[in-house]
């Protein structure tokens, strides 16, 4: 033991008190969160084990954070083939689609071509009138694209299927969509609830396509494929890239056009080019240019709204934004933008920690007999990838895909799909 005397003639020699001093400094200090991220191929073992319960034919994964890519895929490219996917082979977005729709809203917006508040009505067809009336009366005021963008312009989800084999994503039409139209009474005034509708980001594709005076696939090939080098993704398909498509044991439908559903969920896409566009929304190296941060910012806190429908399948939304999904709270750390697609086979998922600079794609085909999604299993994965989670939990667990919103769901209406037949236009949906 130390005696007072040995203490103060310790303290008279800066040589020994100094060195003494630092150490009492040090452990008084509170204990650092470990700095060591993660590496991304650690994530390969639990994705195996995801796909194999998610019962997908075939799945591709891209992982970008920081300076870092990590490509894996898992199954086959079609059933029975027992050929692996590649990182060109062809994948359909599905919905995904849709923030690539608001980026090229963002852009005309930053061009001064169209604004958020603008009225749909101002870029519809001559003698074509946008509803204001809706279910219980008249609406206060018009739909606006920033409504169409985050679902709460008072759409249904869908007016109408293809028949026969036409193809996913070909139907309905633009004809068919505007002559539908002037008879729907909204489900709500817009602004006040949400409701996820394919058929409001057809028309706001229909809107920016009128704004720039040219069709769809040439201002989304001009606006975002050719600036960012995406070479496979597209609307219109080649040959060579439909032989390369991944095909799902039920409900693929054949490679085709789907310009008719281009602003809602015709696009199609490669791992590859998913790459460059995560780093293209997360600012990362390896791409030309990178995305404005409006187009991922949130225009709508969910507690303003009285209720939604249609946006919780990767977990509880506490806000929207032009297409994205907002999870957790923004002061969040774990903060996650997503984004959730499906149909024609498909499930895929985008999501971001943009905090963090990480973010994630995930494109898997169905297989014979449905398992959970994955939507959940990945935001898990990318919060561990992120190092804001110590473990990654079991992947049988986090697959369960059981979120669901929060946000009570009042007056919520239910209207009965068009058939496709000639539409009708004094009669609305649901009637």
């Amino acid at each position: 033991m130390f005696s007072s005397r040995g203490i103060l003639s310790a303290l008279r020699r800066p040589a020994l008190w100094v060195p003494l001093l630092a150490s009492l400094i040090l452990l008084l200090q509170p204990v650092q969160a470990q700095t060591t991220l993660p590496e991304l191929q650690s994530a390969d073992p639990f994705l195996a084990e995801l796909f194999q319960h998610s019962g997908s034919t075939g799945m591709v994964v891209v992982i970008v954070r920081d300076n870092q890519t990590w490509m894996q895929s898992y199954g086959q490219t079609a059933p029975g083939s027992h050929q692996k996917p590649t990182a060109d082979s062809l994948v359909r977005l599905c919905s995904l689609s849709k923030i690539m729709t608001t980026d090229v809203l963002v852009k005309l917006v930053a061009d001064h071509r169209v604004s958020l508040s603008d009225p749909l009505q101002k870029y519809a067809p001559a003698n074509v009138r946008v509803p204001v009336l809706t279910v219980r009366g008249q609406s206060s005021r018009p739909i606006t694209l920033l409504d169409l963008a985050t679902h709460t312009a008072g759409f249904p989800r869908e007016i109408a299927y293809p028949s026969g084999d036409s193809g996913h994503f070909t139907f309905p039409d633009y004809s068919f969509r505007w002559q539908w139209l002037p008879g729907y009474r909204l489900r709500f005034p817009p602004g006040t609830a949400a409701h996820y509708s394919n058929i409001g980001y057809d028309l706001l594709g229909d809107a920016l396509s009128a704004a720039a005076g040219k069709p769809y696939p040439q201002l989304f090939a001009e606006r975002i494929a050719k600036p960012l080098g995406l070479r496979d993704t597209t609307v219109t398909p080649t040959a060579g890239e439909c032989a390369r498509l991944l095909i799902a044991a039920r409900d693929g439908g054949r490679c085709t056009d789907t310009t008719a559903a281009a602003g809602s969920g015709g696009i199609y896409s490669t791992a590859n080019d998913m790459t460059r566009w995560l780093k293209y929304l997360l600012d990362l190296p390896g791409v030309p240019v990178h995305q404005d941060p409006s187009a991922t910012a949130t225009y709508v806190q969910v507690t303003q709204l009285r209720w939604t429908q249609g946006l919780a399948r990767a977990g509880a939304p506490t806000g929207i934004g032009l297409g994205w999904i907002r999870i957790n709270q923004p002061e969040d750390p774990a903060t996650i933008m997503e984004k959730t697609g499906g149909g024609a086979g498909y499930n895929t998922y985008i999501a971001l920690i943009p905090g963090r600079h990480i973010g994630l794609f995930v494109a898997a085909t169905n297989g014979r007999h449905e398992g959970p999604k994955f939507f959940g299993g990945s935001n898990d994965l990318l919060s561990y990838l992120a190092g804001l989670t110590p473990v990654l939990a079991d992947s049988t667990q986090l697959a369960s895909d059981q979120h669901r919103s929060t946000v009570p769901m009042h007056d919520a209406v239910v209207h009965r799909h068009h058939k496709r037949q000639t539409a009708h236009p004094g009669v609305s949906a649901g009637q």
